[in-house]
């Protein structure tokens, strides 16, 4: 007679790999493209087994979405709320822990780029992005230094947007800037590690123009 599973017995093992392979299959194709069998063949296990430990695609790409904006927005959050820090080195910090971060996962950008194309809202309501910005210490700091003219003038979300793409959008756009620099995977990620450095410099400069030759 053969064993029947029950829901006390699931393997942990088993679980994860499914959830492994999950997370490369979604981040490279999207929840549209990608069918249940795809990452069952990812898994390396049968399509009936992937259906016992998760029922539905849906319910398994939101585990993996929870889980890819935890690691996406958990650096931001220390390095937003960190009230012992100044601008600059948040700016510091949140360059270094991003490209970091891209260079292990660099399809997390574009994944979530394709999400917010397709369910835009549902999204956003994960991230809970206004609170996280807005409700922070950098908020605070950031209305300080602009009140005592500290810094430039500049809304405080334009701020944000010239950091967000000057670290995070070399990484959406890599097919293309390997193949006009003839970079190879390494070359490249060499190339965003001299970022971390660079990025605060011209943040700096974009702060404090006056203060610059």
């Amino acid at each position: 007679m053969p064993k029947r599973y029950s829901p006390d017995k699931k393997d942990i093992n088993t679980e994860e790999k499914i959830k492994i392979a999950a997370r490369s299959v979604f981040h490279k194709k999207g929840f549209v493209a990608t069918r249940t069998r795809d990452i069952a063949l990812e898994a390396g296990i049968n399509l009936a087994l992937l259906n016992y430990y998760f029922r539905s695609k849906e319910k398994l790409f939101d585990i993996i979405m929870a889980e890819t904006l935890h690691t996406f927005v958990a650096s931001l959050i220390s390095v937003l709320n960190d009230e012992s820090t100044s601008l600059q080195h948040k700016v510091e910090a949140f360059t270094k822990a991003y490209i970091e971060m891209l260079i292990r996962e660099p399809e997390i950008p574009i994944f979530i780029m394709s999400e917010m194309h397709h369910h835009p809202d549902k999204l956003l309501a994960r991230l809970n992005a206004k609170a996280l910005l807005f409700e922070s210490a950098f908020a605070k700091q950031y209305v300080q230094e602009f009140e005592k003219k500290n810094i430039a003038a500049m809304p405080m979300l334009q701020f944000l947007m010239n950091i967000l793409g000057l670290t995070v959008f070399p990484f959406v756009a890599s097919p293309l800037l390997k193949k006009i620099g003839n970079l190879s995977g390494n070359e490249f990620n060499a190339l965003m590690k001299e970022r971390i450095k660079r990025i605060p410099e011209w943040i700096s400069l974009i702060m404090n123009p006056d203060a610059h030759p």
